[in-house]
């Protein structure tokens, strides 16, 4: 996996402005002890990042104590001696990238770094336990979970996007979305089936509806999807709350998501149910579900972004996070959740997502 790790960093480097007064990179490589390849102070330009990075080589050894590691980059990267600039007020970002799980506690120094207002991203392979990501992330949306090093490649353009909004490059907000809440109606939601709603509710309420502005529509699924109200049902923000207060849940099974995700693709992102993409409009969906699927997920989820639309997917534990994953536009648009009721913890993570969504478009 160093192959793919180096192109990672490369290209990283490769579109980052470089130098003592902007961007500072250092490079720390670990098993069961940590050796600083380079700190935040070695290298002043573009070219002699990605000549150091040339040349890494691959530490071996073991157990992999990544606890350690994080304790190591907390006590002598981010650190004023070694080029850390914090106490000016400069954002610390963190990018971690293990192939499997730690041997030693990661949750004392993961909640250092936080204290320190270091943003750390969690970057894993299929290996790794998604609890551990979620200890070491700053937030949930910061959690990639891979099935190969290989796919670094795939999310380098996303952490790049944030990477540069940090400094000062942010994406423009997006005036007018049509968004598409697809929820889990199956047995085995109907306790968390109020709170589902009261974060529909709560992000309806940030939007902006309106006859050219944002535009919703709600479907409920279980073994057959139904469309409570449409894209182009309602045009007032108030509408919209009060038929979301009075939705009931469904019940049935088996929970079919591949097939729901077929309907809204087919059934409401389309220009008579008040999809406006011919007229350039983002079109989003937002997957609440409690568990797996039980038919197929990857070819629907394909065939919506082949038409442009960008799908969030948001399962609680008994949900499958590769399936998430496979489903979300990409992984960091698959947030996981331990109960509906936790939803409140990620609506901040989800409003961000919607406005960077935008450069996938």
């Amino acid at each position: 996996g160093l192959p793919a790790i180096r192109e990672f960093i490369r290209r990283m480097a490769n579109e980052l402005d470089i130098s003592g007064d902007n961007v500072r990179v250092a490079v720390v490589q670990y098993s069961d002890d940590a050796m600083e390849y380079f700190d935040l102070k070695t290298h002043k330009t573009k070219a002699s990042v990605i000549y150091a990075v040339r040349s890494l080589r691959h530490k071996g050894g073991s157990p992999r104590n990544t606890g350690a590691a994080l304790q190591f980059v907390k006590d002598s990267v981010f650190t004023a001696s070694s080029g850390s600039r914090h106490l000016e007020g400069v954002p610390q970002l963190l990018f971690l990238l293990t192939g499997g799980e730690s041997s030693d506690d990661v949750k004392a120094a993961a909640s250092d770094l936080k204290r320190l207002g270091v943003l750390s991203f969690a970057i894993g392979m299929k290996n790794v336990r998604q609890e551990e990501l979620q200890s070491i992330a700053y937030s949930s949306r910061f959690i990639f979970n891979l099935p190969v090093f290989g796919e670094l490649l795939s999310i380098q353009p996303e952490i790049l996007a944030f990477v540069q909004s940090k400094m000062g490059i942010e994406p423009p907000t997006i005036v007018g979305k049509n968004i598409v809440f697809l929820l889990d109606g199956s047995d085995d939601t109907r306790s968390g089936f109020p709170a589902m709603l009261d974060f529909v509710q709560r992000v309806v309420e940030n939007l902006s509806i309106g006859e050219n502005k944002d535009h919703v529509s709600v479907v409920q699924f279980s073994r057959t999807p139904e469309a409570h109200f449409l894209l182009n049902t309602y045009a007032d923000k108030q509408n919209v709350m009060s038929f979301i207060q009075s939705i009931q849940h469904t019940g049935g099974g088996p929970r079919n998501t591949g097939e729901a995700l077929r309907y809204v693709k087919d059934n409401v992102f389309i220009a008579s149910s008040g999809s406006r993409r011919q007229e350039g409009v983002p079109q989003i969906l937002i997957l609440l579900t409690g568990g797996r699927s039980q038919d197929d997920v990857a070819f629907p989820a394909a065939a919506l972004k082949k038409d442009i639309i960008v799908p969030f997917s948001i399962g609680t534990r008994n949900a499958d996070i590769l399936e998430l994953q496979m489903i979300a536009h990409t992984p960091s648009y698959a947030l996981s959740v331990p109960l509906f009721d936790n939803l409140e913890g990620i609506q901040q993570d989800l409003k961000v997502a919607l406005l960077t969504s935008q450069q996938h478009l």
